[in-house]
């Protein structure tokens, strides 16, 4: 098993997951169930699944579940997007996380790529 906590990836996952809760808070109360909901929980998703695949026996396993945190990125993007063109407040915060998903998203595929050799 791998110590994930040591690893970036996991590390700016958790910042994406802080972050997101401080935007998805801010939301009207009507969204705490749609759109809040939906990308906390992709937000959660993307540290989660680093974690999880640590603890496989195989690159191959690992390779996945580091596949799935990338899904979860780019889900939680397309939502930053439709955030802000829905509510177009606290348009700095939600740049800064589409920011750090792009950070996250390039980390994750060239770690997929190490695990590929």
């Amino acid at each position: 098993m791998k110590n994930y906590k040591q690893l970036l990836i996991w590390q700016k996952g958790i910042e994406i997951v802080k972050l997101t809760y401080s935007i998805t808070t801010n939301l009207p109360p009507e969204e705490k169930f749609g759109l809040a909901s939906q990308m906390n929980r992709a937000a959660v998703s993307i540290p989660s699944n680093i974690a999880e695949g640590s603890s496989r026996r195989t690159e191959k396993d690992y390779f996945r579940f580091i596949e799935v945190s990338l899904g979860s990125c780019f889900e939680l993007d397309t939502q930053c997007e439709i955030l802000i063109e829905v509510y177009p407040g606290l348009k700095e915060q939600k740049q800064q996380l589409m920011f750090l998903l792009d950070e996250e998203s390039k980390m994750l595929t060239a770690f997929m790529n190490k695990l590929q050799r």
